[in-house]
């Protein structure tokens, strides 16, 4: 597994699905085929018309060097959000590295969404950044966005992000993290990877 699952484990199983790609925790993956065979059965994300419980995690921000002795330092700050089944159904993290202008934020969605249509993250009120899926692992689909210093300061100050997607059964699918303590979780000291794993992401 790479450093970004192993630091991530503790956070979310969403999150760890991640952990399958490659440790360039930047690089731009190639867009998801069709379902391998073998790949365990997707799972369905909530439907419209019943807004499902969800529990969310805290904030949390990690970092972690690779073992090349020219690894630059990469930091994640995510959180996620399960129902009340324990499925995850929403993660988002905020990935950058040192020394690299370009950050990433990267939503994860469950298993069971149309894959053509993309995805599109709202905070707030504010305009819509569509982004299309980049790969598709057990526990999730991945779709990455740009995090310009203006999107990480709406972020900062925003109340809630929005990722909206469409099922395999052409329904419209929204959910939410709220924003609250993000912006103190980014700005903040990082949390020891090794303390991090040794407790469980606490529901808020």
């Amino acid at each position: 597994m790479s450093a970004f699952g192993r630091v991530l484990a503790a956070v979310s199983m969403t999150v760890l699905a991640i952990g399958a790609m490659p440790s360039s925790a930047l690089a731009q993956q190639p867009p998801p085929k069709g379902q391998q065979k073998g790949t365990p059965a997707p799972a369905q994300p909530p439907q419209p018309g019943g807004e499902p419980k969800i529990t969310y995690s805290a904030w949390i921000k990690v970092c972690q060097k690779g073992p090349e002795a020219d690894a630059k330092r990469v930091c994640f700050t995510g959180r996620d959000g399960r129902i009340e089944s324990g499925m995850p159904v929403i993660a988002a993290v905020l990935i950058e590295a040192d020394g690299d202008a370009r950050k990433l934020l990267r939503v994860t969605l469950p298993l069971g969404v149309s894959l053509r249509p993309g995805t599109r993250v709202v905070i707030d009120n504010g305009q819509p950044m569509t982004a299309p899926y980049v790969i598709c692992v057990p526990n999730g689909c991945v779709a990455d966005y740009e995090a310009s210093s203006e999107l990480i300061g709406k972020m900062k100050t925003g109340q809630t992000i929005n990722v909206q997607a469409i099922s395999e059964a052409a329904q419209p699918i929204s959910l939410s993290l709220p924003l609250a303590e993000f912006a103190k979780a980014y700005d903040g000291p990082p949390t020891d990877p090794k303390t991090l794993q040794q407790q469980q992401a606490k529901p808020q």
